[in-house]
């Protein structure tokens, strides 16, 4: 078996610093870079794509909305048209920097509330996968397993992967657990670990109310915001190993 895992990285911001990217990044397969607008600015950037590039990870833009006081992850109402624009802006700055380094985009994953937004809204889902596939049809589509973005790139005929979350509570329709409720976040290292191995190997998660839902795992995602990130990711690979799950990056897997 193999599966990609994944962090959400370059999401400092002047003198403003979030995560530990110089530790986090050699530990992933793919890595989620900020684009600017919810985190993130041309030097941080930079440094993201030189980070991966220089570690042999595999590089996708983490397009957010335009909301730096809130990090992305406030509800914005936006047309289709805003949403596209929005989306190939993003894509067009962060992959400015791809070129010093002789590297390519691999993949796209939305950040946070327009994530979630996609998710569930089918017409925004779509006027970012058309964005996604005018920009490079090559691409890969990160997004929640079994969400409307999964099925806006699969309709547009775009590779796609299911994304999984370590960190994340789950509602019983397979939509993450609204960061204001409590439970949404998991802390505990070992709980995180145990719902991965599950994920992977039997295509399985427990719901906060409970019950068993299905879900697809391509890659597994940690937020490198969390405050335990890198220990996530540490503990992850170690139990991935030792139950013989491969990691590779998603160009490998989908």
């Amino acid at each position: 078996m193999r599966v990609d895992l994944n962090s959400d990285v370059g999401e400092s911001f002047g003198r403003y610093k979030i995560g530990m990217d110089e530790r986090l990044i050699p530990l992933i397969s793919s890595a989620n870079a900020a684009c600017g607008f919810h985190a993130a600015d041309p030097v941080v950037m930079e440094k993201t794509v030189r980070l991966a590039a220089d570690a042999g990870v595999e590089i996708g833009a983490h397009p957010g909305l335009p909301d730096l006081m809130g990090f992305g992850r406030r509800n914005l109402s936006l047309s289709a048209e805003e949403a596209r624009a929005y989306t190939l802006y993003q894509l067009g700055a962060l992959a400015a920097f791809l070129h010093p380094y002789g590297v390519k985009l691999q993949h796209v994953k939305p950040h946070g509330a327009l994530y979630n937004m996609a998710a569930k809204d089918s017409a925004l889902a779509e006027s970012i996968c058309a964005a996604i596939r005018d920009f490079d049809s090559g691409l890969i589509v990160l997004a929640l397993s079994g969400g409307e973005l999964y099925r806006a790139a699969k309709k547009l005929g775009l590779r796609t992967a299911a994304e999984v979350f370590a960190d994340r509570a789950y509602e019983a329709d397979g939509s993450l657990v609204s960061r204001r409720k409590e439970g949404a976040l998991i802390q505990d290292e070992e709980l995180a670990v145990r719902r991965v191995v599950r994920m992977v190997k039997e295509g399985k998660v427990k719901s906060i109310a409970g019950k068993d839902i299905p879900i697809r795992a391509d890659s597994i995602c940690v937020h490198g915001d969390g405050e335990k990130a890198l220990l996530f990711v540490e503990r992850i690979r170690r139990a991935l190993s030792e139950e013989g799950i491969e990691i590779a990056p998603l160009k490998e897997i989908v």
